[in-house]
């Protein structure tokens, strides 16, 4: 009877002050999970305040909490969802949550922290927070293309943090970073996923559908919350986290076409267990062992907040999202939440990392989350600065890009170009295998090799380990050099069916452009190949060799990138050249020039510049009178202005200086969508300012 009445009173204490603290930091405009943060440094052990909840009750209601989360965050997760992400998102995803595991292992290691805790670390800091980030958009009416990006690279980010977890548990379960056990716990996780997902997606979706045609909410809440804790068991039976096994139960669930239903129906309880969690989460933080680790908290922070908004936002740029988007996106992105605690609370609970890792990873995302609405907030006049602080070459280089892409996304290979590509992509993935196993290879067999050479060949123990690194080093060497040159020949494919030449034409007018696009798929290829392969082989490599050569590689391409976009700004400049001439005969032969002329034949003579038309300015509108920086058209839109026809004569090549006049006719350049956006910015000031 005392412990019911203790575990009363302890749900009581954690609710009050969790509600308290929930409504002040609503006041504050700041996202609630900082409120239960409070809430729990409020009523943990730590801080002298007579509110004291018993932590083995809490936490006990807080691995509910845990469980309905990652079940809540399944029912957003399905294979269709998936599908429909797209390889934006997920490429999108994958090298920055390499870039961060890297990171954070380096930091890691950088501190003297052991290569588990290292590992840990940067698993801690490479997921973002679907809920600070959901909260966030809501409240400041994120919509469009922004958040359709941000959502998906936040659902591939979380099936990535589940496979984090799963291979993390295994490793910290005993096998460590040997080469052979880590193998073993992968191929035990992938047996595992594959048996458990083949049977329950035989058996969930068909179960749930019956049951959902039963139209009772109870029986249906009752039978998904219990299918969920059931799949939960079955995956901490198997040696993993009930997490896994949660998350997994969500997906599956959401199989069955009724996810809609169900999440509203386990969204109150969710949301209570859930505050329990972040509140047990808080009551884990000793401001003490904060204070003591300070510098780790500091680097970390600064790692998350730079780390991503470099990542993502490359990332997204690279896979055609336009340069204003992807800064918005990184900016947007730049913190941690629940997955870092559930990650950090299972390095704890299987002993793998020290007590100081659990806290200072909540530092860290306190501090991140309370940067997160300004973040949201500023991310597009940031954008803006940033494009207008670019080098001429790169600002023109990325208001084109995106129209390059589209021109490939609208064609159809032909059936040799796509098997040549598919193998090109294969050969890719082979020679990374090939160089992860290398590394690991030698790491697992040097101290063998080693004690092999000083014991019969008299060899010291020194030498022996720099022939073994010699020999692996030539070994890798020409699997490096092939992720070069494969990289490369699927540039070459790409850019020739996004640009293709016309063989009776004596002069290839796309050859700048596709020089450009071969150099930038290249670095692409490098960087999304090289930036997992590294996160992966870090913990095998002595030192920072991977990342020396890596970053040379990309030196490279960046030189032969700057010299391929100064080339296209000149060719761009001599394309302007000739949209002024036309545009000069077309006045010419006109009293106005329309709002709309395609110029196809244009388009035609000089591919490589998009879609090009012509916007006209009305007299109502509030452009007339500003800069061509201050409208900022290429920042907002992405759509370049190339020429400007004056309604009394003559047309010019603009500068940034130009100030716009009243009957202006515009000739831009970008993707269809950048040339809508763009007169729809026009019009819509026009309105404001009538």
């Amino acid at each position: 009877m005392q412990d019911a009445h203790e575990f009363l009173k302890s749900l009581t204490v954690v609710l009050a002050v969790a509600a308290l603290t929930t409504v002040v930091f609503q006041r504050l405009r700041q996202p609630v999970v900082l409120g239960y943060l409070i809430a729990g440094l409020i009523v943990g052990p730590h801080v002298p305040i007579p509110l004291v909840a018993d932590s083995g009750v809490v936490q006990t209601l807080s691995e509910l909490g845990v469980i309905l989360l990652m079940f809540s965050l399944g029912l957003e997760f399905s294979l269709r969802k998936l599908m429909a992400v797209g390889p934006t998102a997920s490429l999108t995803a994958l090298l920055q949550s390499s870039v961060m595991v890297w990171l954070g292992f380096m930091i890691g290691r950088l501190f003297g922290w052991t290569p588990l805790e290292s590992l840990f670390a940067g698993a801690v800091i490479a997921i973002s927070s679907t809920t600070i980030i959901a909260k966030a958009f809501e409240e400041q009416g994120v919509t469009g293309k922004l958040r359709e990006l941000v959502v998906g690279i936040l659902i591939v980010e979380d099936l990535i943090a589940v496979l984090l977890m799963a291979i993390l548990t295994g490793v910290a379960s005993g096998s460590g970073l040997a080469a052979g056990p880590l193998a073993a716990t992968i191929g035990r996780l992938a047996a595992f996923l594959v048996g458990l997902i083949a049977i329950g997606l035989l058996l969930v979706p068909r179960a749930i559908r019956a049951v959902a045609r039963l139209n009772r909410r109870e029986t249906t809440l009752v039978a998904s919350v219990g299918l969920c804790f059931t799949i939960a068991l079955v995956a901490q039976a198997f040696g993993y986290s009930v997490a896994l096994g949660a998350f997994l139960a969500g997906s599956l669930v959401a199989e069955s076409g009724e996810e809609r239903q169900i999440e509203r129906l386990v969204e109150p309880v969710r949301d209570v267990f859930a505050a329990v969690f972040f509140v047990s989460v808080g009551m884990l933080i000793d401001p003490a062992l904060v204070a003591r680790h300070w510098p780790a908290v500091c680097v970390l922070t600064a790692a998350v907040v730079l780390g991503k908004v470099v990542g993502v936002s490359l990332g997204a740029f690279l896979t055609g999202s336009g340069l204003r988007i992807s800064l918005q996106a990184g900016l947007s992105l730049a913190q941690i939440g629940e997955f870092s605690f559930i990650i950090a609370g299972l390095g704890l609970a299987l002993h793998a990392t020290g007590a100081f890792l659990y806290p200072v990873a909540v530092a860290v995302s306190a501090l991140t989350t309370l940067f997160t609405p300004w973040m949201i907030r500023a991310s597009e006049p940031i954008a803006a600065w940033v494009d207008r602080r670019l080098p001429r070459p790169i600002q023109t280089f990325a208001a084109l890009y995106g129209s390059w892409l589209e021109e490939l996304r609208a064609r159809r290979p032909a059936a040799t170009a796509a098997t040549e590509l598919r193998r090109l992509l294969r050969l890719l993935v082979l020679d990374a295998l090939l160089l992860a196993g290398i590394i690991v290879v030698t790491s697992a067999s040097m101290a063998r090799v080693a004690a092999v050479a000083s014991g019969e060949l008299g060899m010291s123990g020194a030498l022996a380990r720099w022939l073994v690194v010699a020999a692996a080093a030539a070994l890798s060497a020409p699997f490096c050099i092939g992720v070069v040159r494969v990289s490369r020949k699927l540039g070459l494919i790409l850019a020739r069916l996004a640009l293709p030449a016309e063989k009776h034409k004596r002069v290839d007018f796309a050859a700048a452009p596709r020089r450009m696009l071969v150099v930038t798929f290249q670095l692409a290829g490098v960087l999304l190949v090289g930036m997992p392969l590294l996160a992966f082989t870090q913990p095998f490599l002595p030192g920072v060799q991977g990342a020396v050569l890596l970053a040379l590689l990309v030196v490279v391409l960046g030189a032969a990138f700057w010299r391929s976009a100064t080339n296209l700004q000149g060719h761009v400049r001599a394309g302007a050249e000739v949209i002024l001439e036309a545009l000069v005969a077309q006045s010419r032969a006109r009293t106005t020039v329309e709002e709309g002329d395609p110029l196809d034949r244009l388009h035609q003579l000089l591919p490589g510049l998009g879609t090009l038309t012509t916007v006209r300015l009305d007299s109502g509108s509030a452009a007339i009178g500003r800069t061509l920086a201050q409208l900022n058209l290429r920042g907002r839109t992405g759509a370049t202005v190339l020429a400007i026809t004056r309604s009394q004569g003559g047309v010019i090549i603009p500068n940034a200086t130009e100030r716009l006049q009243a009957g202006d006719v515009l000739a831009l350049a970008g993707t269809r969508d950048a040339i809508e956006a763009a007169r729809a910015a026009v019009h819509d000031r026009a309105s404001e300012a009538c």
